[in-house]
């Protein structure tokens, strides 16, 4: 495992974590595709022989996510999916071992398009049915936009009603940090049921 230099940024944390849960072979979903940053690195590390399934509404953001895999010569082993995360049980019928989520909007595009309650949580749903045991669900949760705390409010009032025989979840964030520091919710998935 590659040491961390500094613990500054809860992707830095989650990414400690999920170091721990993906291996090579591995079929993953980065829910919120974004800028395509979580896509490469769940695409490095599953490996040649993993698979991941990569979701947006914005076409900029699958462009933006294209260009990185090309760079690196991962797009083989990505699909890139321009449809809401609330239908990733339409393009994924196989168990899998991790499902990243950052909410909120595209960094540098329209802030007006964000990640929304009803979806998110219908997302999180089908994540946890198609979840493999031991497999995690990652939820940064950014809250400095309109709208960002209620959906905070949403994932926390759904995650604190899955039953603890079936999954663990923790939550983590810097509690000293001004202006809206996002917070990570991880849900572990037990075992199979």
């Amino acid at each position: 495992m590659k040491k961390a230099k500094y613990l500054t940024k809860v992707t830095d944390l989650n990414k400690l974590y999920l170091d721990q849960v993906i291996t090579e072979g591995d079929i993953v979903v980065d829910a919120t595709m974004g800028n395509g940053y979580d896509t490469k690195y769940l695409a490095e590390k599953v490996g040649e022989s993993g698979y991941v399934y990569s979701f947006d509404v914005q076409e900029e953001a699958l462009k933006s996510t294209k260009k990185r895999l090309e760079k690196e010569n991962l797009q083989d082993r990505v699909e890139l999916i321009l449809d809401g995360h609330e239908n990733m049980d339409k393009y994924v019928e196989k168990k899998i071992s991790c499902v990243v989520f950052n909410l909120g909007y595209l960094p540098r595009a329209k802030h007006m398009i964000i990640t929304k309650p009803n979806t998110t949580i219908k997302a999180i749903e089908h994540s946890l049915k198609l979840l493999k045991p031991h497999g995690v669900v990652s939820i940064a949760i950014y809250t400095g936009h309109e709208g960002g705390p209620e959906e905070k409010n949403s994932v926390y009032d759904f995650v604190k009603t899955l039953d603890q025989n079936e999954f663990n979840v923790l939550e983590c964030g810097f509690i000293n940090q001004i202006n809206n520091p996002p917070q990570l919710v991880l849900i572990e998935k037990k075992k199979e049921y």
